[in-house]
């Protein structure tokens, strides 16, 4: 007991240093989140007794370094290139101005929210939506009334919608692979669980929306400027790497402001440069999250949360609610749905089979937990890459995460309340 809470600690650490500190000062830009994860490091490396200093640090390494990590670490880099070089360029004044042009002001968020989540739906990726759509959200904000927090929120939100129902986003394909069940059939289960969610965020987006109007003056719409975010979204929704994407987004940025005069290829090699160093931060944040999350795993700190979660378990409604803590807490302590459910699946598993629950359901409770919990939590790539590219501090945002709140409220009701009836 002890000996988990210790291995856990480090995750408490941070949160107080963090968050609690933050609340506190009643300002999240108070605190560095830099810092807070520094503090919790040197506090984990410190707490691993029973190792000499070099392997409790080669622990932390190995975590900060894997390969899933340094993918993350080279989508923030082409993000950051593409952003910056498509802003000096002109990329993103002229697709808000297209934007504020074809939306009035009352359907900028209802109209954000739509398309986030069709573009996540397509691609099966939240990462690819956030980085496609959060400068343009951000670029909008700045030119009406609506807080830029806000408006990265909508993105973010939506982003989660396609990453959970998607047939081809990686945690739907693990969650059902572990679970045993068909695409189609936790497909249809997720469905009757988030789509309601949905719908009743579109309508707050409607109402919040009816006193927002877009500025008198809308600067012109330069389209050939347009091009670049509109391959980036085509050749997403079809399915293309994110990191081929974003590249591909760099290149047209490059051609397009050559040909027009902004700059030369020594300014779009700068333009570059200063993108690449804004993501800095994040990668340094991305790294330290991923050291101190291994420690915690080799520690014990996972094993400890599983065998703690499921000491209890008795009933059909108390092992789906396992299953959904599970998953919440691992994803917590792992900052990645799709390696927490890889790590509860097969546990996941066992506890459904003794209990009777539905697979299709379970598939569903994991993929769902998972995302929601991976949305809100501050050091988790969704929110960091969106905060990078509004330029924002990640905890300013989850005030206005509106859909993930409310996902995670219609998924416990459904077990609560066991719905829907055919797979409960």
């Amino acid at each position: 007991m002890k000996k988990g809470l210790l291995a856990l600690s480090p995750l408490g650490v941070f949160i107080v240093m963090y968050l609690v500190t933050s609340i506190i000062a009643g300002d999240f830009y108070k605190v560095p989140i830099t810092v807070g994860f520094l503090v919790a490091s040197m506090y984990a490396v410190v707490i691993s007794g029973g190792l000499p200093l070099r392997k409790r640090i080669d622990i932390y390494s190995k975590g900060a370094g894997t390969s899933q990590m340094m993918l993350m670490i080279w989508i923030f880099i082409l993000a950051g290139a593409f952003a910056h070089s498509a802003k000096v360029m002109g990329s993103i004044d002229a697709t808000v101005n297209l934007a504020l042009t074809l939306l009035p002001g009352e359907m900028l968020l209802a109209g954000l929210f739509l398309a986030a989540c069709f573009i996540s739906l397509s691609v099966g990726t939240s990462v690819g939506t956030i980085v496609a759509l959060t400068p343009i959200a951000a670029g909008v904000a700045q030119q009406t009334e609506i807080s830029v927090p806000l408006m990265t929120a909508v993105v973010v939100g939506g982003s989660l919608f396609g990453d959970n129902l998607s047939f081809i986003s990686d945690t739907t394909i693990v969650a059902t692979s572990t679970q045993g069940c068909r695409l189609s059939d936790k497909f249809r289960v997720n469905s009757f669980i988030v789509v309601p969610a949905a719908i009743v965020i579109l309508c707050v987006y409607l109402y919040m929306g009816q006193g927002v109007t877009s500025p008198h003056s809308v600067g012109e719409v330069s389209f050939v400027k347009v091009i670049p975010y509109l391959v980036v979204l085509l050749t997403a929704i079809v399915g293309m790497n994110v990191m081929a994407v974003l590249t591909l987004g760099i290149v047209l940025t490059g051609i397009i402001g050559i040909v027009d005069g902004t700059y030369d290829v020594f300014g779009w090699f700068h333009a570059m440069g200063d993108g690449i160093i804004g993501m800095g931060e994040l990668i340094i944040i991305t790294m330290m999250a991923g050291g101190l999350l291994e420690i915690i795993r080799h520690n014990g700190g996972i094993d400890f949360l599983l065998e703690r979660l499921t000491r209890h378990v008795s009933t059909k409604r108390s092992a789906e609610l396992s299953i959904a803590a599970l998953v919440s807490l691992v994803n917590l302590c792992t900052a990645n749905n799709t390696v927490a459910i890889i790590t509860v699946g097969g546990l996941a598993k066992h506890i459904g089979d003794r209990y009777g629950v539905d697979s299709r359901k379970a598939a569903s409770i994991l993929d769902t937990f998972s995302c929601v919990m991976q949305g809100l939590i501050p050091y988790g790539a969704q929110l960091l890459m969106a905060a990078g590219l509004a330029a924002l501090n990640p905890a300013s945002i989850i005030p206005y995460l509106y859909y993930p709140m409310a996902v995670g409220v219609a998924a416990l009701l459904s077990i609560v309340f066991r719905y829907p009836k055919r797979y409960s």
